[in-house]
């Protein structure tokens, strides 16, 4: 339900953007946002403090948020905490800023290996994904584990391709375990 929710209410906030031609300004909102949510953990516990009340909640937001974010914002805020979706906002902001991207042409990849790239390599890695996407620009994100052996597995959205030296040998297992002598 969590992806549900936090897909419709961040489609809403990104339709609002989009309608008003402010995609840009509310990716620097939202993204500056996060990260300040992110550093303050007990807001999101009060906001998500059962026993306090919502008029509370409100009163709260107004008070930190008033005049330091846009009031389209900040009128999004008090829909999301008035609805009792607020545990919700990490997904509905990272839908968000994920659908912004996708409109500017950005794409995010994951890409893990078994040891350390070279800036080169992950120069040679970022220009073959945008020669092989429909993306005009990549986010890398890139992160080791030593379990892959060899290879690597690279994650774009719900897309995985993995041609690590582990997944080949659970494969080739699997056929050996299918082959009856």
């Amino acid at each position: 339900m969590a992806k549900l929710v936090g897909a419709t209410y961040g489609e809403a906030l990104f339709e609002l953007a989009v309608e008003e031609k402010k995609e840009d300004e509310f990716l620097e909102e939202i993204t500056q946002l996060k990260m300040l949510l992110k550093e303050n953990p007990d807001f999101g516990r009060l906001m998500n403090h059962p026993k306090v009340l919502k008029e509370e909640k409100l009163k709260v937001l107004e008070e930190v948020f008033e005049k330091r974010i846009s009031k389209e914002l900040l009128g999004f805020l008090y829909l999301v905490v008035s609805k009792d979706r607020y545990s919700e906002i990490d997904a509905i902001l990272d839908y968000f800023i994920d659908e912004v991207k996708a409109l500017k042409g950005i794409g995010i990849a994951y890409v893990t290996t078994a040891f350390h790239l070279s800036e080169a390599k992950k120069k040679e890695i970022e220009g073959k994904l945008l020669t092989t996407t429909s993306f005009k620009k990549m986010e890398m994100h890139y992160q080791e584990d030593e379990d892959l052996i060899g290879g690597m597995v690279i994650r774009i959205g719900d897309r995985v391709v993995d041609s690590s030296v582990k997944s080949k040998l659970f494969e080739l297992q699997r056929e050996l375990l299918k082959t009856q002598i």
